[in-house]
């Protein structure tokens, strides 16, 4: 059976990066990795082996093209009104919390954030098969 290691993004900024991924959803640095020409760096929850792979290209000065390519990755949270709340207080300004139904049913409560890089995140209350 195959199980999920990790997603890269391609950064400009790795202070910032990490700093935005840090504060928004507690990840922390789990390994750099500097080469010639570019620098990988992986961050991890305490609480989940997935990881988000950072990559910095050092000569690269321009932002990157998202494409239309690209859609989110997702974060699920316990408390996702307490989690939006500060997510406002720390700056890093959320969209507005959305809910989403199918057959009358709930399928999900979430709010979007984009990163430094202006990757689409995906914040998630935990419930159903969001867990």
């Amino acid at each position: 059976m195959a199980k999920a290691l990790h997603s890269m993004i391609r950064v400009l900024d790795e202070a910032r990066s990490v700093s935005f991924y840090r504060t928004a959803f507690g990840l922390e640095v789990a390994d750099r990795f500097p080469f010639d020409g570019f620098t990988l760096v992986y961050l991890r929850s305490p609480e989940a082996d997935f990881e988000l792979e950072l990559t910095i290209n050092h000569d690269r000065k321009e932002p990157y093209a998202l494409g239309d390519g690209y859609g989110h990755i997702a974060f699920a949270v316990d408390d996702l009104d307490a989690e939006h709340a500060r997510f406002t207080r720390e700056g890093l300004s959320p969209n507005p919390v959305k809910e989403f139904f199918r057959d009358d049913a709930l399928l999900a409560r979430f709010f979007f954030v984009q990163d430094p890089d202006g990757y689409k995140i995906e914040v998630l209350q935990k419930h159903g098969r969001y867990r």
